[in-house]
């Protein structure tokens, strides 16, 4: 009997894995395909049926990025960093303050953070567009660093008051009694023990930049430094043939995402839970 059982159980499992790895194939399926053309000839590209492998493999595609795509890459790097380090410097206190500090109508500014996540990005880039205009912040850098935190910043702020909320009052209690203000007590005590929501934050934030279109195509557009979303967008208009050469570059900008989700994931799963389940 126990043996039939466990026969059983094992038979449900087994069905439940075959079933997880076949959606998983297909949701990554897309992804494979992007590899295989990346490597294919030209000439083979209109083959029916086509090749499900790179059979005569080609670089040629690398090298058009390489060739071509770099100043975009560099561009689109710069600004996932500025986001970040805009994001954080701006988020990390104002998550403090709502956790600990308790402002009066803290509750109020959280709704409108929540509310705020609901605007449509291409909104948010037309009333942009109309200040960069009067400010002459139009296709420029620091213009679009600041249009991407913008979309960052309110599920920042949540993700650290929800994080600082579970911080033990009695450390910051300790820290008073040694002489410490609100601002040493939050560098020296709060932020090193965020740890897990910076690097949550700081990789949401640089996913958000580093996929942006909408922002970069209102505001940088035609401008000396464009992102590679843009970049890969002219370059599908100007060479809508040269497929393995478009998939190359989706491939490589993919690539730094892809390497900072696997590096991180093990603080995000800490960062996103954070806070969801009071002691």
């Amino acid at each position: 009997m126990n043996n039939l059982l466990h026969r059983l159980r094992l038979r449900g499992t087994g069905w439940k894995t075959g079933l997880g790895l076949a959606l998983t194939a297909v949701m990554l399926f897309p992804v494979y395909w992007m590899l295989n053309v990346s490597f294919t000839r030209d000439q083979d590209m209109r083959k029916s049926p086509p090749d499900l492998f790179p059979v005569h493999g080609t670089l040629d595609g690398y090298r058009a990025v390489f060739d071509q795509q770099l100043p975009y890459l560099g561009t689109s790097l710069v600004v996932g960093l500025g986001t970040v380090a805009l994001t954080v410097a701006l988020a990390a206190p104002a998550g403090y303050a709502l956790a600990k500090l308790r402002p009066r109508g803290g509750g109020v500014l959280s709704f409108l953070f929540l509310v705020a996540q609901m605007i449509p990005g291409i909104i948010m880039a037309m009333g942009f567009y109309a200040i960069y205009l009067q400010l002459g912040l139009l296709q420029s850098v620091p213009g679009l660093i600041v249009a991407d935190s913008t979309l960052a910043v309110p599920f920042a702020v949540l993700i650290f008051t929800a994080f600082m909320s579970g911080i033990p009052g009695e450390l910051l209690q300790a820290a008073q009694m040694d002489g410490a203000g609100p601002w040493r007590t939050f560098r020296s005590v709060v932020l090193p023990m965020s740890r897990n929501s910076v690097v949550t934050v700081s990789l949401f934030a640089f996913l958000w930049s580093w996929s942006d279109f909408i922002f970069a195509n209102t505001l940088v557009n035609g401008g000396a430094h464009e992102p590679i979303t843009l970049g890969i967008y002219h370059y599908i208009g100007n060479n809508n043939q040269e497929w393995n050469a478009i998939m190359a570059t989706a491939v490589v900008a993919s690539l730094p995402a892809t390497v900072i989700l696997v590096l991180a994931q093990r603080y995000v799963a800490a960062g996103v839970t954070a806070g969801a389940v009071k002691d």
